[in-house]
Formats: structure tokens, C-alpha cells, sequence
């Protein structure tokens, strides 16, 4: 049990739409935080979850949940679905009855449980895909959608969000209009996970909103999502915030993404293995062997009957997750549901960047 007046408690995250947990952990590593409860409707998937977040209480489909039931979080993080706004899908947008919209759900989520943070995480599309923006609970203003939204006709620069009230949304002004209803304000950025040292491109847009009373340090533009006042037999402080001797909730869990932060800069020489074994992929193979720490699993499966395939291990070292995070077998995940759980997650060194820079940290941990 959390005690909301227990000023050297970790802070606490909810989770929405938590696949096999990349965005809780860097949320976990970069917040030093611990997640309290999650929401993941696919239950293979929330095996995963739970298997590593065992004191974590699965709340089940989003659309359900009786917010005024839940116990308060200071991080609530979530990457809303993403197959109507993806540049692969049918770009329905971000509209009600729409997978992703399901976004209007957070929103509800985020208004009735006040975190001091929001982080979301979602694909390239949500700068291009219209939206229809929902009233939310509350709000007597009528907001109205220029017709028709359509890829044409969306305000032009998807950088300059919401200035042009003439032209539709784009997904991602609707998500920031919705937090700026809420009184959140919010940073967010785009990056391809190759810029962090990943043999694939990846792009993906992460926001970080903040309610309005959280500290923020006008002089350097930090964020701080704490500040601990230091009793007594304290350890080091690290950002500011002191920490109890060996009080580190997600040591265990988060420990690997700290060293792959470390190993970031080094330099990495390809020797003639990597060459004969990989080809043209073979520089980008040994970096992010170097980052991982540990070498590529086999890259297919190689079946008589139904020909080569992906292999669940290989996908899961590409998405820089420790081995067996999503392919152990005591999960009890088919291959194909190993695929599709790996395929929808988030790389935790790509998010922690992200965060660490829209926090206006310099990407160094003290």
C-alpha cells in the first residue's frame, strides 16, 4: 500500500495500453518510478506484464475502468493504439469508434486521476492522419471539425499544431488541444530509433505533458519531476532527489538500460565475422550488439513446410530487450504471438532518450 504522505516513496505510474511494458520501463529508469497497476485488454500479452510486473493489478479493457476507483498515480503513460493514424493502415484518423480512438479514454483517464505527468508514445502518422476531436466529460463548449478532414486539407506544417482553426487537425493537435483542456502542458518530439543506435529506423513521436503547478526550472528549462527533502542517513541524491540506502523499486527491472545509455557514445570497430556473417548490415549489427550487450540471435526460423520466418528472439534483441523478456517459455506466447507482442512494443532506450530530452536533461545520469 502507497502513503500519499510519504515524501521518500517512488513515484508512481499507471499504465494504458502496456503491451510487453517499453514504455513503462524507460518511464520507470528515467521517473524513478514504480508502476502500480496496468491495463493491457490482450491477455497473452498481459502474461508478459504481469510476469515482470507481479504487484501490478491488471485493470483489463480500458473502455471499462471506473476511474474514480483507482488508486492515484504521479506518471500516467500510454501508447494509444495506432492502426487508424499509421501510414501503413487505412488512416481512418483519430476519430470515435476507431482504434485509435481510444485515445479519448486516456483523456477521460487523465482528468479524473490528475497525474502530475502524462507520457505517450504512438507512430509517425499521428503528425499526418486527420482527427475529430471529442468533447470531453464536462466540457459544455461545442468543438467543431472543419469538414471534410481529409490528407489534403490538413493544416500544412505538422510541426505548427492547431495555429491554423480553418484547417482539420492532425492527430497529434488533437491529442496536445486535449491535454491543453485538461491544463496540462506538453512537449513532444520525434525520433527514429536508429539515432540511438538500433539496425532499424523506427520513428516515433513521444510526448511528455505536465500538469501546471510541477516544478520546472525557468533557468536551465528542466523539468523535475521531484524534489525529496534528505532526512537523516540518506544516500546520494541523484537529479535532485534523495534516495533511502538500496531503495531502488526498479533496480532489477531497469538496471541493463542504464548500461545500454552508457555504452551510447563508444566507438565500435566491425571485425571480419560481423562482415562475413551480416554483409552490408554488418556496422549496424555490431553497434547495437556493443549497446545490447550481447550478440544477434539467429535472424529466421527456417522451416521445410512453411518456408523462413522471423525469429521471436532476433525481433526481441532488435527491440533491445534483455533475452527471454518476451520469449521466455514460461510466458507460454506462440511464436506468432510473440511476433505480434514484440511488433506493437516500444524500445525502452529509444523512449528514455525521448523523455530525458523533452525533460531538457542533457541525456547524462548523475
Amino acid at each position: 500500500m502507497h502513503d500519499p504522505n510519504d515524501h521518500h516513496r517512488p513515484l508512481r505510474v499507471g499504465s494504458l495500453f502496456s503491451g510487453y511494458g517499453g514504455l513503462d520501463l524507460a518511464v520507470e529508469h528515467v521517473f524513478d518510478a514504480e508502476t502500480i497497476w496496468f491495463s493491457e485488454i490482450n491477455e497473452p500479452v498481459a502474461r508478459v506484464f504481469a510476469h515482470h510486473w507481479p504487484e501490478a493489478p491488471d485493470l483489463g479493457d480500458i473502455t471499462t475502468i471506473d476511474w474514480n476507483l483507482v488508486p492515484p498515480v504521479d506518471v500516467l503513460c500510454g501508447g494509444f493504439p495506432c492502426q487508424d493514424v499509421s501510414t501503413v493502415g487505412k488512416r481512418a484518423g483519430l476519430a470515435p469508434g476507431t482504434r485509435s480512438g481510444l485515445w479519448s479514454h486516456m483523456a477521460e483517464a487523465i482528468g479524473a486521476l490528475q497525474p502530475r505527468f502524462v507520457v505517450i508514445e504512438n507512430v509517425r502518422g499521428l503528425l499526418s492522419s486527420p482527427a475529430i476531436r471529442t468533447s470531453l466529460k464536462g466540457d459544455d463548449d461545442e468543438q467543431l471539425n472543419p469538414d471534410p478532414a481529409t490528407l489534403r486539407n490538413l493544416e500544412p506544417n505538422p510541426w505548427h499544431l492547431g495555429d491554423d482553426a480553418t484547417r482539420p487537425l492532425r492527430a497529434a493537435g488533437a491529442v496536445l488541444g486535449d491535454l491543453a483542456d485538461l491544463g496540462m502542458d506538453a512537449r513532444w518530439i520525434g525520433l527514429p530509433a536508429s539515432l540511438f543506435g538500433a539496425p532499424h529506423p523506427r520513428f516515433r513521436i513521444f510526448m511528455l505533458a505536465h500538469r501546471q503547478d510541477v516544478v520546472q526550472d525557468t533557468a536551465s528549462n528542466r523539468l523535475h519531476p521531484r524534489r525529496r527533502d534528505a532526512g537523516p542517513g540518506e544516500g546520494q541524491t541523484r537529479d535532485d532527489r534523495a534516495v533511502p540506502p538500496g531503495h531502488r523499486p526498479c533496480a532489477q527491472r531497469t538496471g541493463w538500460l542504464a548500461e545500454q545509455e552508457r555504452r551510447l557514445g563508444d566507438a565500435v570497430v566491425t571485425g571480419r565475422g560481423h562482415l562475413h556473417r551480416w554483409g552490408r548490415y554488418a556496422e549496424a549489427i555490431a553497434r547495437w550488439e556493443h549497446i545490447t550487450g550481447r550478440p544477434a540471435p539467429a535472424p529466421a526460423l527456417l522451416s521445410e513446410s512453411v518456408g523462413p520466418r522471423p525469429s521471436p528472439e532476433f525481433v526481441e534483441w532488435v527491440m533491445g530487450l534483455p533475452p527471454g523478456w518476451v520469449t521466455a517459455p514460461g510466458h507460454s506466447l506462440t511464436a506468432n504471438q510473440q511476433i505480434t507482442t514484440l511488433g506493437n512494443g516500444v524500445l525502452p532506450l529509444q523512449a528514455s532518450t525521448a523523455l530525458q530530452i523533452a525533460m531538457g536533461s542533457d541525456g547524462t545520469r548523475r
